[in-house]
């Protein structure tokens, strides 16, 4: 994976990464849970204790309004067609809205869920082209 090696965790990884919510199920039943991995700018969706995907951000103050721009969410293949993203992103912008950010959604994945979820779009808004170099320029 690209942006941060979808790899399986350590019993030490599972320690300091505090698992958001209490565990729930993908489509297989099996269990899973996201973590927020704040110095590395992003969270992560495990299962059976395997890191099976993320999804990437930075944080910025924009207009003097705390933001969070989400720009990239990737599942390794061995673990499509669960429901995950769809886990992961809920659970990433839940967490980012109790923190008082508003989420911006450059991640195409990230902007689906909100056009599928009606309850977030007071807590986002819409990326510009401003937002699309900010992120290159930071990210690169």
């Amino acid at each position: 994976m690209s942006n941060g090696d979808v790899r399986e965790q350590t019993g030490a990884d599972m320690t300091r990464r505090p698992t958001l919510e209490p565990m729930t199920t993908d489509k297989t039943g099996a269990e899973t849970n996201v973590s927020h991995l704040a110095d590395e700018n992003r969270y992560q969706i495990s299962v059976d204790g395997r890191v099976a995907g993320l999804t990437a951000y930075r944080d910025r103050d924009h207009d003097g309004t705390a933001e969070r721009v989400f720009y990239h969410t990737e599942v390794g293949p061995d673990f499509g067609g669960r429901g995950l993203a769809t886990i992961l992103v809920r659970e990433a912008l839940d967490d980012s809205i109790a923190a008082g950010k508003l989420i911006v959604p450059v991640c195409p994945m990230v902007r689906h869920f909100l056009t599928e979820h009606a309850d977030y779009a007071a807590k986002s808004r819409k990326v510009t082209p401003d937002d699309i170099n900010w992120i290159e320029s930071v990210t690169s």
